[in-house]
């Protein structure tokens, strides 16, 4: 019985226990010059849960991939705001 256990434990995908990544595309202000995106994305990337920044300079947008359970939009508007590039999510 404990082997049957241990077999069906093992069977189960990992990726049915993760929660599914979100993706908000933000709108970032105050982005006037080529070096500006990597501020943005450092300040996102180090949101805990997000998994993966692109950022727009030419659009003035950064596309967001994270974890719902660990972070919220708020946290990604805020993390920008504080490293001087106000930000709100794009509908």
């Amino acid at each position: 019985m404990r082997r049957l256990l241990i077999a069906l434990l093992a069977a189960i995908p990992l990726t049915v226990l993760a929660a599914t990544p979100k993706t908000v595309t933000l709108a970032v202000q105050n982005m006037t010059c080529e070096l500006c995106p990597i501020t943005v994305k450092k300040s996102l990337e180090k949101v805990p849960g997000v998994s993966a920044v692109k950022v727009d300079f030419d659009r003035k947008t950064a596309i967001v991939t994270y974890d719902a359970d660990k972070a919220q939009p708020e946290a990604l508007t805020k993390a920008t705001t504080n490293a001087g590039y106000p930000s709100t999510v794009q509908k």
